[in-house]
Order: structure tokens, then sequence, then C-alpha cells
């Protein structure tokens, strides 16, 4: 006797918008976007649709996110996915030119507002590995791999790009983004030709740092300008240096770095080495100068800012997940830059969302770090959700639902520490790559050495005066002194004397006479130097005075600290106009060129009177004998005054 297999019939019961909105939705996402966020979108860019359609408006935002989450299929395969899991709905099923008429209609307006509205921090103060004491820290970067069908339309947009063996395939895209390091969320995004520079699309982006926020960039975007709009945000910056740039220090700190100035914002350089020893025995070193606007070095030791600069690393795993993992590499579909334009502002509005749905799901869990989160299992989840149009409507697991019970239960490990060599993997690369002593495979690291450099000092007068004992938190190496102290030691042995470029590279033993003009006419820009004729300087003002004509400064007492003594100078000849390398050998400062920046500095605030070009005096309100400093007031046992106080 033969049984029957018993069988069942499974039909899942959705829950999604009626009639021809249907279709418009993207499973467990559609929680982050909402069908009024949606119409709110479309009627405040005026796209909002005047009669009911077969199409409507709202399904084809819906439906251009989702030719996001399907990039290798085309516009009949990727409705198809919409209307799967539809059943009992009576679907319209358009053609590709309906569809592509529908994405016309709309345009990229729509799409860019939808983003405007997603995009922003997404984790909370307490969610691990997301700040940096009372810092949110986000990262600025670029990326030039996102190519577009090469037709005319977008040539003559984008240019014909032009790599080192010839021209290449494909337009490229450059891309811009600030994102949230923690979470790898976007704060903000520009696009557009790569004819224009990375400080140009950053510059857009300035809107979007808050007082709250520390910003860390690559050597690309050492811009003084750019710096200084950073600062006037009111967020913190950490950057790092080009190996052309050279400041001159103000004032030494302690843990090895130093104060100068970048135009008119005052930061803190620090310059290291670190130092990688791998599993395998591979020992690498790389030289590191940053530039931040921290200038407590007790709250940020230069040692914790030099580890805290491989955050910035987080925006390249962002790039890599949007580029590789949820584009796949491919190609962009739009012909035109409109829909170019269209198509980019939907894809990261997709990739935000993944992203909030991601940080959403490791918050419920507390103590889990982001990075635990994996982008490809929730891509894959949000996929599945989209062709069964499952929790579109019906969530009953809050905040988490079926992506976050995904992304929970394949939490990958605790990252570790690793390194490889950057290999271009692409055969006609328009960088060229050389072996840099790096593993070619990827090795664990077993330990990490942050060194921090200090330049030579000549006197203890480097040392700063507001810590008379420091205790340096890690070693202080020391290097020779830079081509600008050199240059102002010579000078300073010739005074009066005109000298060329050509004359100071053969003096100081440089041997790219060509590349030292351009430095030594910045020099002059910048106030250091004084350029007297064509190609010719000298020192600030040698050749206005003369030196007899300089009075001898008093001695002074090394217990006070710099502005205190420079008020005994100037208060000890009432009738002179000092210059700063007059007062300096008195106060023991053999680095000239930056104690002049620090007098101009006074001279700004008010502390000092500057009389003429190099020349300072005191306040004509503050009167000689009012001046009292601390060393004073302990031989004449004068009482110590509010004003003195502060």
């Amino acid at each position: 006797m033969h049984s029957k297999p018993a069988t069942s019939v499974v039909v899942p019961a959705v829950s999604v918008a009626d009639g021809v909105f249907a279709p418009g939705h993207l499973g467990g996402l559609t929680a982050c976007l909402p069908f009024e966020l949606v119409d709110a979108v479309l009627a405040e860019t005026g796209t909002v649709q005047r009669r009911l359609r077969a199409l409507p408006s709202r399904v084809g935002v819906y439906f251009l996110l989702a030719l996001g989450l399907f990039p290798h299929l085309g516009y009949a395969k990727v409705w198809s996915k919409l209307v799967a899991g539809l059943a009992g709905e009576r679907a319209p099923t358009p053609s590709e030119k309906a569809l592509r008429d529908l994405r016309r209609r709309l345009g990229p307006a729509p799409m860019r507002a939808l983003f405007e509205v997603v995009a922003g921090p997404l984790a909370q103060p307490r969610t691990p590995g997301t700040r940096y004491g009372r810092w949110r820290t986000v990262a600025f970067d670029g990326c030039s791999s996102f190519k577009v069908p090469d037709v005319e339309r977008n040539r003559g947009w984008l240019g014909r790009p032009r790599l080192r063996l010839g021209w290449g395939g494909y337009p490229t895209l450059r891309l811009m983004t600030l994102i949230e390091t923690g979470s790898r969320g976007l704060l903000g995004a520009a696009f557009g030709p790569k004819t224009r520079g990375e400080s140009h699309y950053a510059r857009q982006l300035l809107c979007r740092l808050r007082p709250d926020m520390l910003a860390l960039a690559d050597r690309g975007f050492d811009d003084g300008r750019l710096l200084t709009e950073i600062a006037e945000t009111g967020a913190q910056f950490l950057v790092r240096l080009t190996s052309s740039r050279r400041l001159a220090a103000v004032d030494r700190l302690p843990d090895g770095s130093y104060l100068t100035r970048i135009r008119t914002l005052t930061v803190r350089v620090i310059e290291a080495d670190v130092r990688a020893t791998c599993a395998d025995g591979t020992t690498l070193r790389e030289g590191y100068r940053l530039v931040t606007t921290l200038l407590n070095h007790d709250l940020d030791p230069a040692a914790a800012l030099v580890e805290l600069y491989r955050e910035r690393w987080e925006i390249e795993t962002a790039y890599y997940s949007l580029r590789h993992t949820l584009l796949q590499g491919r190609v962009l579909r739009s012909g035109d830059p409109h829909g170019i334009e269209q198509e980019m502002w939907a894809l990261l509005t997709l990739y935000q969302v993944l992203r909030t749905v991601m940080v959403d799901a490791v918050e419920s869990v507390p103590g889990t770090d982001p990075d635990r989160a994996s982008f490809t299992i929730a891509l894959e989840a949000a996929r599945d959700q989209v062709v069964g149009a499952r929790e579109v409507l019906d969530n009953d697991d809050g905040l988490v639902g079926g992506i976050g019970r995904a992304l929970l239960a394949h939490l990958l490990p605790e990252r570790r520490p690793r390194i490889s060599s950057r290999k271009a993997k692409v055969p006609l690369s328009r960088y060229a790559r050389t072996q840099d002593g790096r593993p070619l495979a990827s090795t664990d690291i077993n330990s990490v050495t942050i060194t921090v450099h200090a330049v030579r000092p000549l006197t203890p007068a480097f040392v700063s005066r507001r810590h008379p004992h420091p205790r340096p938190p890690q070693p202080v190496v020391l290097r020779p002194p830079s081509y600008i102290e050199r240059a102002i030691a010579f000078l300073r042995r010739h005074p009066g004397r005109p000298w060329s470029a050509k004359d100071l590279a053969l003096a100081l033993a440089v041997e790219n006479v060509d590349s030292f003009r351009v430095v030594v006419a910045r020099w002059a820009r910048e106030g250091l130097i004084r350029r007297t004729h064509t190609g010719e300087y000298v020192l600030l003002d040698d050749a206005a005075y003369a030196p007899s004509e300089t009075p001898a400064p008093p001695v002074v007492d090394p217990k006070l600290s710099r502005i205190e003594a420079t008020w005994v100078v100037l208060r000890s000849q009432p009738g002179y106009a000092w210059r700063p390398d007059e007062i300096a050998p008195a106060l023991g400062i053999t680095n000239i060129a930056s104690f002049r920046v620090q007098m101009a500095y006074w001279a700004r605030q008010g502390r000092i009177t500057r009389s003429s070009r190099g020349r300072y005096t005191l306040q004509p309100p503050l009167k000689a004998p009012s001046i009292t400093t601390p060393f004073e007031r302990q031989t004449t046992n004068e009482p110590l005054t509010s004003t003195d106080t502060a």
C-alpha cells in the first residue's frame, strides 16, 4: 500500500501599499525610507504626479534604489524582483522604455533631497570606536574609480582619462565624501569631474562639520586656506602634511611636538616614526608629519594622536563597500550627466540606509563595535527581503528586523592589526606601483612603536617655559635644523648683505637649486626673510638699521615666561623700538624666525605694540612704571591684584 507524501502550501502574508503603489518598497529597508518621507520629498522638489499613473513617482524612487541593490540586472529583471513577493496583487508589467521614461520624469532632484534627509551621524555617543575623547571622529577623502559609460555626453562632462600607457576606456567620476569613521556613515557627499581637485569638493562639505567633530584627512588636504576654513567651522582637525612643507616653530612642547602658524591659524605639528613588527619577522618603518588644532599636549599626547590618525582608513573601507561590494565594480548605467547624477545620489542613499540598519543592529547589543557588522550580510539580507516583499509595513522585531537578526547571528571577529602591500589590480593603472617593502599577503602585526621627533635644541630655551621640568611620555628623537633655520642663521652671520637664492643654496649645500629658489621666495612671502631686489634676500630690516644703533638688552631672569621677559627688555629702553633678533639673545633664543612670528602674534593680541615693520614697543596705555613682573613683585613685596591674576 503506497502512502501519498504529505505536502503543504505556504503562502506568505505580506503588507504593502495598495494598488499601483504596491511595487514601491525596499523590503526591510522601507522602515528607513517610509512612504510619507518619499511623498514629502517629491512634493518639495516639485516632481509629484498630477494624475495617477500606472507607474507613480513614488514607485519610481524605490525602483531607482532597487537598481543599486541589483547592479548586475537590467530594468525588467529589477522590476521583477520588486513584484516577485506581491502574491495576489495585479502589478503592472512595464516595458524597459517605460521604466527609462520613469527615470527621466523624476530627474536627480528627488534622489539628492532624499540623501540630504538620511545623511548624518549614525552612532550614539557611547557606541565603541566612534569617538576620541569628546570629539566625534570624521574623515575627508576622495575616490576617482567610479566609471561611467564611454559615450559622447559623458566624455563632454567628465573628459577622457589619461593613463600612464595611453587613454583610458571609461570616463571616471570623482566622489568626495565626509564620513563618520566609527560607523562609516555618510555625513555629506559631492562629485563631479576629476579636473577639479579634492579641495574644491571638500569645501562643499564644510557646512557638515560641527564643533564636536574632529576631522581626519591625508596629505591631499594640506592646503593652508582649506585648513583655516575647517577651523572656522568650529571643528578640530588632524591632517597629514606633505614632505615639502616646512614650518617654523613658535614654541616647543615637552612631548616633542611644536606650535607654529599656518596663515592666521595657530596649529601644532607632530613628527613621528611608526615602526611595525610583523608576525613573519618583517620590520616596517614610515614617517608621519601631522598638523592639528588640538594644542594641549597634556590632554592630547603626540603618540595618542599619531595612533588616532589610522582611523582615517575607515573611509577607504567605506569606499570599498560602496564601489566593490554594492556596485560590484561595474560601470554605472546612465549615458548622460543628469542620469549619472540621479544614479549616484540613489546609490549613496542606499548605502546610507544599509549603514543605518547595521548601526541600529549592533547598538542593540551594548559594547558591540560597528566594525563587526558585515556589509555583505546586510546587503544579501536586504536583497532577500526585497524579493519576498517582507517587513515592508509589518516589522514585529522593532528596531532590529530581519536584516539586524542576520547581522547579529554572523558578527565578524574582533579586528586584528595587519598589513599588506598596496597593489594595482587593473592591467593599465594610472599609478606606477613599486615594491614598498610590505608583505605581499596580509600579515598580522605583533607590535607597533611610535617615536616622536623634535628639532635639535641648540639652547635650553627651546623647552617650553610653561613646563620647566617636562616628563615626556615617549622617547624623543632629535633631528637636524631645517633649511629655514640654517638659512636664517647664515644670514645673521652676514647682516645687511643681500644674497641670491643660488648663493644661499651653495652656502647651505643644497643640491636642487631650482626648487630652493621657489622655497626662498615662499619664505619671503611668509615674512620670514626680506626680498630687497629681484632674486636677492636679507633678514628683515637688516638693511635699514646699523648694528651700532642697537642698545644692549638687560639681563633677564630665566624664571620669567617669554612674554614677561620680553616686557622687561622693552621697558628698559622706553623710546626705542626693538627688533626680535635684538631681544632674542637676552632670552636665550636662537630660532629668530619662530620668535619673530610669536612677537607678531603678541602684537595682534594687543600685549605689545608694533611701531613699524618688524619693530615693537610697549603698549601706550600701559605706562612703563605700571608693568611689574612676578619676579619683581617678589623683590618689592607688592600685593597681587585681580588685574595681575588675569
